[in-house]
């Protein structure tokens, strides 16, 4: 059936006798996770901000976007070879890429659920850069910087006062998200004060 009668028929049906939006087809090649060139695919971005689009018009994922679409059931995620990949397999991949994944993802899928759109921030030197509810990438500039910590890691004041200069440099706030062994995330707010 060509897709512009396909497309007709479903605009006639009534809301409640309307199919479920398509899964978009998602890529994962070691650590380059990019989606179909699809109208589903640009609706994620459109939507939720998620990915960077390519020049190819394809989206380009975050390891922890590409988790939290998969635990929302939104994207079907295959390798190279178009073999599915499930949330586990893809959950161990994704721990050896990156560091305390299940610490970072714990701050992403939380900010997300609150509203939030989470961006990586490796070129402010944090974990991640946070945009107030409602402020699309790329309209405005992130409120915040956020490093997800665990509740028993540590730093030094040294370390400390670099994130708060990464911060104050960027004219972001610093977000530190405290994870606990369950997963609950506390977040505390730094800011420069002058006397």
């Amino acid at each position: 059936m060509p897709k512009k009668k396909k497309n007709e028929e479903q605009a006639a049906l009534p809301p409640d006798e309307k199919p479920k939006k398509e899964k978009v087809n998602v890529q994962f090649a070691e650590a380059k996770i990019v989606t179909e060139n699809s109208d589903a695919a640009r609706e994620l971005f459109n939507t939720g901000r998620y990915g960077t689009i390519l020049e190819d018009g394809k989206l380009q994922l975050s390891l922890f976007e590409t988790f939290f679409l998969l635990e929302k059931s939104k994207i079907e995620l295959v390798n190279l070879n178009g073999r599915a990949l499930t949330r586990e397999q893809f959950m161990k991949k994704a721990q050896k890429a990156e560091k305390s994944f299940f610490v970072k993802y714990a701050v992403f899928k939380d900010l997300r659920n609150r509203g939030y759109t989470v961006k990586t921030a490796l070129k402010f030197g944090a974990d991640f850069r946070v945009y107030d509810r409602g402020v699309k990438p790329g309209e405005d500039h992130a409120k915040w910087i956020v490093y997800p910590v665990h509740e028993s890691g540590s730093s030094t004041w040294y370390e400390f006062a670099a994130k708060n200069r990464v911060a104050h440099s960027t004219k972001k706030r610093l977000l530190i998200g405290i994870v606990d062994d369950e997963g609950d995330v506390t977040y505390y707010e730094i800011r420069w004060i002058r006397p």
